[in-house]
């Protein structure tokens, strides 16, 4: 775990750092509820492609969506190695399909720079930010982005 000292506390946000390929991304600490191993998914037909299916979780049905996937990447082949970010974006519950957490940092707001405007407006839309620390390059995914068709097919 990396922490960063100079950081105000009263100004600070936390995130959660975790890899997906090559990149890391990062969400705020506030929307993850838990970070489990990976559980096979059951397949849900006609779901979009990113959808990995659903898994019980405590008696609850989780929708799994595989970030790799959903962000155009090539997506996950899911392993033991393979983790779920459980995330709550309002009302929803969804778990997040990537290789591994590897972080948690605190962030000032003078750490993140703007997605810059070269960036294609669809990922403007699911980055609102980077963080360049330490020699890596860390992206601030914007979660209700990512999940508003998962979130909308669910309704």
């Amino acid at each position: 775990m990396i922490e960063n000292n100079a950081v105000d506390p009263a100004k600070a946000r936390e995130v959660i750092v975790f890899r997906i390929g090559g990149q890391e991304f990062c969400v705020d600490i506030m929307s993850v509820r838990e970070i489990r191993g990976w559980t096979p998914a059951t397949v849900l037909p006609r779901s979009p492609g990113y959808v990995r299916g659903v898994i019980n979780l405590r008696g609850a049905v989780l929708p799994i969506v595989d970030l790799a996937a959903r962000l155009d990447f090539q997506a996950a082949s899911a392993t033991s190695r393979h983790v779920i970010v459980v995330v709550q974006i309002g009302t929803q519950i969804i778990g997040l399909l990537v290789d591994a957490v590897s972080d948690i940092l605190s962030l000032g707001d003078s750490q993140v720079q703007p997605t810059p405007s070269v960036a294609a407006e669809s990922a403007r839309a699911f980055v609102y930010g980077l963080v360049a620390l330490e020699g890596r390059m860390i992206n601030l995914l914007r979660l209700d982005s990512v999940l508003a068709d998962v979130r909308s097919e669910a309704a």
